[in-house]
């Protein structure tokens, strides 16, 4: 199926280019409660995915052996941005757990936050793994392995303990009993795909974890209360996430992932919201979470994530030539009480 017109970026008074994508919401038992768009086609949910992929780490006891707390979580659900504050955290935690970076299998990136990546760049600095938006999930990954003594080298491979503890996770959260097809993520670690409507399942079961067995409920309240609490970990300065979150006041929980992937748990209504781009574009994806956000009531009137809502188009001079908003699809939906 074609899916629907989602974003319009604009210039002037003509919309110049537009993104299609699919939308959906569903409740903890697998009930739709909305959708747009194909949401039956498997689909990685890519950084989205984190919450799930921290999930053994706190379900396990891992944590508690290691005596981590909320900010821990945080980043092991992070895309972080690179920040001080990020690394001076998963360098402490590496040294907890008796490691190093040398054993996390992600590779460098470069800082996002500009500021900090250009001191960098002044005082002849690179990039380490530490510094790669996936260093806090893969010590979380490592710290599970610590804890249950198997090899830590290869923790990373889609027929480690660990990885598998994640898949059969997001099974068993998704309602999907087969074997996930998986890829290679840009960190190295696997994930895993499910259709849409699946990954909101799973979402709402973090939302919504009534139904859920003790140590498995408390573990995915423990997860969205400490995305809620640290979203400066979760994301980092100027990040949509860490601004989503904000203005949500403590509301919902959002994570984005690469290639046009959003979601958001929101606990308040026991609901899991996932949506993909078609064509990957991140900007896209950012303005229609908003867009969600705003339709359920949870963006807040603060500038910062209404320019995510309505995004200005600048030109060099940083005059406002357009803006990138949300298509007429998403501007009529009205899910507030």
């Amino acid at each position: 199926m074609t899916n629907p017109v989602l974003v319009e970026v604009t210039r002037g008074t003509l919309v110049e280019s537009f993104h299609r994508g699919s939308v959906t919401i569903a409740d903890a038992a697998g009930e739709i409660i909305f959708a747009l768009g194909d949401i039956s086609t498997p689909i990685y949910p890519r950084s989205s995915l984190k919450p799930v992929q921290a999930l053994p780490l706190v379900e396990s006891g891992a944590a508690d052996a290691f005596g981590l707390n909320a900010e821990h979580i945080a980043l092991a659900c992070a895309s972080h941005s690179g920040e001080p504050m990020h690394t001076t955290r998963v360098a402490a935690w590496l040294k907890r757990i008796g490691l190093g970076e040398q054993d996390l299998a992600c590779g460098p990136h470069p800082v996002r936050y500009e500021p900090v990546w250009r001191e960098m760049v002044r005082r002849g600095e690179a990039p380490t793994r530490i510094h790669n938006n996936c260093s806090g999930k893969h010590t979380g990954f490592l710290t599970l392995a610590q804890h249950w003594g198997v090899a830590t080298a290869g923790y990373e491979r889609h027929d480690h303990p660990v990885q598998q503890a994640v898949a059969k996770a997001l099974g068993e959260l998704s309602g999907l009993s087969d074997e996930l097809p998986w890829g290679v993520d840009g960190c190295a670690a696997p994930n895993f795909a499910l259709p849409l409507s699946h990954f909101a399942r799973a979402l709402a079961q973090f939302a919504d974890p009534r139904a859920l067995a003790t140590p498995r409920a408390s573990a995915v309240k423990r997860i969205v209360e400490s995305m809620i609490a640290y979203p400066e970990l979760v994301a980092g300065t100027e990040r949509t996430c860490t601004i989503l979150m904000r203005s949500a006041e403590g509301r919902a929980a959002v994570k984005t992932g690469a290639e046009g992937v959003f979601a958001a748990i929101i606990p308040e209504r026991g609901w899991g919201v996932g949506l993909k781009v078609d064509d990957g574009a991140g900007r896209a994806a950012e303005t229609v979470m908003a867009s969600l956000l705003e339709s359920l009531g949870l963006l807040g009137k603060d500038d910062a994530a209404r320019q995510i809502l309505f995004a200005p188009i600048l030109n060099t001079r940083d005059a406002i030539v357009g803006e990138r908003r949300p298509s007429e699809a998403l501007r009529n939906i009205n899910l507030r009480r």
